[in-house]
């Protein structure tokens, strides 16, 4: 039985994760992701506020190639993430 307070799931690169749905409903998390767009360099408190530092830390663990992580990577991993959820819109 699915768990209705949380999204979970696994990116095509095999990172797994658990969002929880009040932080998506948040409109502080709104605001963040609509003003991505015209700043980027939110990209990392909104990581953050949707994911949380624990699993933003695997995140980045996952991704890491020769001691960096690719913030296209990044970028790739948290557009799959939504994109694989479809009423995280609604």
């Amino acid at each position: 039985m699915a768990n209705k307070d949380f999204f979970e799931g696994t990116t095509s690169t095999g990172f797994s994760y658990k969002l929880d749905r009040k932080k998506l409903n948040d409109y502080r998390t709104f605001e963040l992701l609509s003003q991505l767009e015209d700043n980027p360099l939110l990209l990392p408190k909104f990581i953050i506020k949707i994911l949380g530092e624990e699993q933003k830390e695997a995140l980045l663990k996952h991704l890491e190639k020769n001691g960096t992580v690719p913030i296209d990577a990044i970028e790739k991993e948290i557009t799959e993430i939504f994109n694989q959820h479809q009423d995280l819109k609604n």
